[in-house]
């Protein structure tokens, strides 16, 4: 049971990654990320360095390139330690997006709400945290 739930995780991992560095090299993820990227203090100053498409495109390879390392690390281990700090460091900046973008929560019906594609982050996250320390489910020789 633990083998399939790791390579679950390890899968949607990598497909979310993948995928959605991928889709950051279209215009219209581009003008989608801009307000995030725009109102954070910490990521805003690369508009005045890049244009809009290729901030998005640095995204884009950087999430790539982390979803490959993620893969490559169910064979070469020392590779976990990588995939996890990229993880963090990910996650907690696109977790961050909840607090930094102006409007971000809205009450319906008296309910906080938020666009909840941002929360999908937390699993992504606790599975970053967890990966160095994680037992191999497979052989490495």
């Amino acid at each position: 049971m633990y083998k399939t739930g790791y390579f679950i995780s390890m899968a949607g991992s990598f497909l979310i990654l993948f995928w959605i560095g991928v889709y950051k090299f279209t215009a219209v993820e581009a003008e989608a990320i801009r307000p995030l990227m725009e109102q954070h203090p910490l990521l805003s100053w690369m508009y005045s360095i890049f244009t809009i498409q290729q901030v998005s495109n640095i995204i884009g390879i950087t999430e790539v390139l982390l979803a490959l390392v993620l893969v490559l690390s169910i064979k070469w281990i020392k590779l976990r330690k990588i995939a996890s700090v990229g993880m963090i460091i990910t996650f907690v900046l696109t977790l961050s997006f909840l607090f930094t973008t102006s409007g971000m929560w809205k009450f319906r019906e008296g309910i906080p709400t938020t666009d909840f594609f941002i929360l999908k982050d937390l699993l992504l996250l606790g599975f970053g945290l967890m990966l160095p320390y994680l037992p191999s489910p497979v052989r490495t020789n």
